[in-house]
């Protein structure tokens, strides 16, 4: 900005920038923040009209001509009384009539609800969120340039940073807590751990149905009653009730079926590798994947119609030269585009995987394959971002200080979702006028741009934008130390207390808590 130097220095620092400081001090209402959960994307289309239909046709034609085999007995029951044909070889297949009604009736507009109100989720047209997810078997170790083993304490920790972070919506369980050997405890824990960490919604999955009775009895607990948890079911069930390519997981699905008895919402995920258990062909990655979440939605609503299904389309990219996974490369950010792009077709609340990367450490890769997959995800307008935050080496390591640079990944991410807003204001004709005609010659200390600098613009937390001069004068404070530092002050002076202690007494009593 070549006008600054036209400006004393003293009178630039002393008023306009003392000014902006003390107005960015000042708390913003949510609503007036520059970005926030739930803005609507859909710029970025990845397919054309022309491929839209011809996809569309195909998921009909998968559907109603392959179908899916290894459906649970129960499974078979609901399906096939709303009009599915079970096949001599044992596939289930889907009737274009009955996929038209399901999709007629299945639930749209759904909200993911927090223990906290101010972070219910709106899943509808194209409006986008960001979260965690994953089963991450190892923590990614920063300072020692290393990996270790995941436990049930990284859980609780991660959701204690993510309860911090602005740009990060929703926790959906990025770890496994290898920790616990025993899976009915696994499940109890990890659900446990994540409600206790953080107010907004939560997503777990579960080993075997048997093991979600005390799970439920917990959260009615924690609701108040088991009206109020129906009423406001904070916690979704993850659930991969295929095992691609069209096939159903019996387990899987049967946990599905307990948590639509239960009231809970349910992720449809479907994961396919593609060129492994997926097409190779990004279009047929998609296709396919599409037809599985379909199957799940006439599967749920076969059971109870109407019941809040997340579609998770999440086709993943393998890398052909190796066959191993490859979350952080363009194909899967335009996958992602492209399934949410499907979604909206079909005006279906969904969600998919996005910012995973390659990278094993919060570097520079990792930073353009996050930024790339993960602007592409938002400004396709898919409503849930899973991976969004914290993942590398393609799922297979999580790392808290990630959390609090994706955070400010996320918030750049969110103002390009958000775009520009062209109306009279913001064109500010009058504005120039008092500038140019007249006027100081510069804007730095126009109303508009007091206003404008909170609504208008987006400032990252732990991201470093000094002059060079300024930098050195500060240290030299480099990316991961800032957030490891913020890390480490989040996890030493921040313990929710949103569950008492008279109630988590209580839980620890009934339960085998082992956080």
């Amino acid at each position: 900005m070549v006008y600054n130097r036209n400006i004393p220095n003293s009178s630039r620092r002393s008023g306009g920038r003392e000014a902006r400081r003390s107005l960015r001090a000042a708390p913003l209402a949510r609503d007036l923040r520059p970005v926030r959960a739930g803005l609507e994307g859909g710029q970025f289309k990845p397919l054309s009209a022309e491929s839209v239909k011809s996809i569309d046709v195909t998921v009909y034609q998968i559907l109603e001509e392959i179908g899916l085999s290894q459906a649970p007995e129960s499974g078979l029951r609901y399906m096939t009384d709303a009009g599915a044909v079970l096949g001599d070889d044992g596939r289930v297949r889907f009737p274009r009539a009955l996929v038209e009604d399901t999709l007629s009736k299945c639930a749209r507009n759904i909200n993911l609800y927090g223990q906290n109100s101010k972070h219910d989720l709106l899943l509808s047209g194209s409006r986008v969120h960001y979260g965690t997810a994953g089963a991450a078997v190892h923590v990614v170790d920063v300072e020692k340039n290393e990996y270790r083993e995941s436990y049930l304490a990284d859980i609780y920790d991660a959701a204690r940073i993510v309860d911090q972070m602005d740009n990060i919506h929703f926790f959906q369980r990025p770890m496994v807590a290898r920790d616990i050997l025993n899976p009915a405890h696994l499940d109890l824990n990890t659900v446990y751990a994540s409600i206790k960490g953080t107010t907004k919604h939560v997503g777990c999955s579960f080993t075997e149905a048997e093991y979600m009775a005390p799970v439920f009895d917990m959260l009615h607990q924690v609701s108040g009653s088991e009206e109020k948890w129906r009423a406001r079911p904070f916690v979704s069930n993850s659930n991969c009730f295929v095992v691609p390519p069209l096939r159903f997981a019996t387990e899987s699905c049967l946990v599905m079926e307990e948590a639509v008895r239960n009231g809970m919402p349910v992720l449809l995920l479907s994961a396919g590798q593609a060129g492994a258990t997926a097409p190779a062909s990004i279009a047929g990655a998609v296709a396919q994947a599409l037809s599985e979440v379909i199957a799940g939605l006439i599967y749920v609503n076969a059971m109870q119609a109407g019941h809040p299904c997340i579609c998770g389309t999440w086709p993943f990219v393998s890398d052909l030269r190796t066959g191993a996974m490859s979350g952080g490369s363009g194909e899967q950010g335009l996958l992602t585009a492209a399934c949410a792009q499907m979604l909206q077709f079909y005006d279906l609340p969904g969600g998919a995987a996005a910012g995973m990367a390659d990278s094993k450490m919060p570097d520079a890769q990792s930073g353009y394959e996050k930024g790339s997959t993960l602007v592409m995800a938002g400004l396709s307008g898919l409503n849930m971002v899973y991976e969004a935050a914290g993942m590398h080496a393609s799922l297979l390591g999580f790392c808290l200080d990630s959390l609090i640079i994706d955070n400010d990944v996320l918030g750049q991410c969110l103002r390009c979702v958000r775009g520009i807003e062209v109306n009279e204001s913001t064109l500010g004709l009058q504005v120039m006028k008092d500038v140019c005609m007249g006027g100081p010659g510069h804007y730095l200390g126009h109303d508009q741009t007091i206003t404008l600098m909170q609504t208008e613009y987006i400032y990252p937390e732990i991201s470093d934008r000094s002059s060079p001069k300024e930098w050195e004068e500060l240290g030299k404070p480099n990316l991961l130390d800032n957030a490891r530092k913020r890390k480490e002050e989040i996890l030493h002076h921040y313990h929710p207390n949103h569950i008492s202690k008279e109630l988590d007494s209580e839980l620890r009593s009934q339960f085998k808590i082992l956080l």
